[in-house]
């Protein structure tokens, strides 16, 4: 991945951070959301995808709790509104915090934002979404590398019938770099594995707008020119899959997130695949970073990579993704935390569950 000098490959790159700050101190000022130890931390989403408020906002909660006991974080959710981030934004700096956690809705706005925050002395860590600016830090995970799992995991659910596979592609917003990456990534291994993409569009992450894309996949090429879809996330997934069962075509498709409703699919098979990020480790990491620079240090001593961004080198933290199929549901998503098997094994799901060596109790 030519972004990037050095990649990280394990999914706890935090945990010796935290042992070496917890010698650090906490400081003084805490309590209010304003000064500074506050933590200014902007998702984009809630709609279109649950992790956002489901995992990454408690656990960076917790991770900067049990890192700094009187640091405060500053939350908000943007809900996929690039003006309604934008105000988040400004109203963080009114307060006078000094570090932001920052997911853009809109990765390439941000470089005014990020600028305005370096002349008021605030510290911007692209968290997740690689933002525009000068940015102090960034944490994700190996995004070409997410789009390489998905095209190979999308080719190992067509087996032998790869080589002569029409794909439809629906993929996220062209506003986000990570979306770039994953295309770019899937690109490189659907391009030589099977027969041809025969229809690629942009789902903008948004659910109705990529099942209005299958649709006019579907009405070109009709149930028997489509042997497997791509879509970028799980809750465009969710809709594809709607619109091909509503058309009366089965075929693999393949998601990201390791959202609920996806192991479930998986598990009922309706979805082929879907790519967990372990969330805890880029929570952890995030919250390394940001108390890093809380504190007044250096955060080049916990980057594992740095990141090239229009010429600017980012110290960065890279994690790795893992594909979850039908037949790693148990060692990936439950065996790591993510769900319990009580929650994703309802009861009209008992026998999949059983079939997928879930452990019921």
């Amino acid at each position: 991945m030519n972004a990037m000098t050095r990649r990280i490959l394990a999914g706890t790159v935090a945990v010796s951070a935290a042992m070496s700050l917890a010698a650090c101190g906490s400081g003084t000022g805490a309590g209010s959301a304003s000064g500074s130890k506050t933590i200014g931390l902007l998702l984009p989403e809630k709609s279109s995808s649950t992790r956002y408020e489901n995992f990454d906002k408690p656990l960076i909660e917790s991770s900067v709790s049990a890192l700094c006991t009187k640091c405060v974080v500053d939350y908000a959710n943007a809900d996929g509104d690039e003006v309604a981030q934008k105000e988040q934004f400004d109203a963080l700096l009114a307060k006078g915090v000094k570090v932001i956690l920052l997911d853009p809705v809109n990765s390439q706005s941000t470089a005014a934002w990020v600028t305005a925050a370096n002349k008021k002395g605030v510290k911007v860590i692209a968290y997740d979404r690689l933002a525009a600016g000068n940015v102090a830090a960034y944490i994700s995970f190996d995004n070409e590398r997410t789009g390489e799992l998905q095209g190979q995991a999308l080719v190992d659910a067509l087996g032998d019938k790869a080589g002569n596979a029409n794909i439809v592609m629906i993929n996220g917003a062209e506003t986000d770099p990570n979306a770039a990456m994953f295309k770019k990534g899937a690109h490189q291994i659907l391009d030589d594995k099977v027969k041809k993409v025969v229809y690629e569009q942009s789902g903008e992450w948004k659910p109705e707008l990529a099942a209005q894309k299958m649709n006019e996949a579907i009405g070109h090429f009709g149930k028997s020119g489509i042997q497997a879809v791509y879509s970028a996330n799980d809750g465009m997934a969710a809709s594809i899959v709607a619109s091909l069962k509503q058309a009366g075509i089965k075929v693999p498709v393949g998601g990201q997130d390791a959202s609920l409703d996806a192991i479930q699919r998986i598990l009922t098979g309706d979805q082929a695949y879907t790519i967990y990020k372990p969330y805890r480790p880029e929570a952890d990491a995030a919250a390394t970073m940001a108390v890093y620079l809380v504190k007044g240090l250096d955060i080049t001593s916990v980057a594992s990579a740095m990141t090239e961004s229009n010429g600017l080198q980012i110290p960065s933290m890279l994690l790795s993704p893992v594909v979850v199929t039908q037949k790693t549901v148990a060692s990936t998503v439950i065996a790591g935390g993510l769900y319990k098997a009580a929650q994703v094994c309802t009861p009209e799901l008992t026998q999949a569950c059983k079939d997928a060596d879930i452990n019921l109790g």
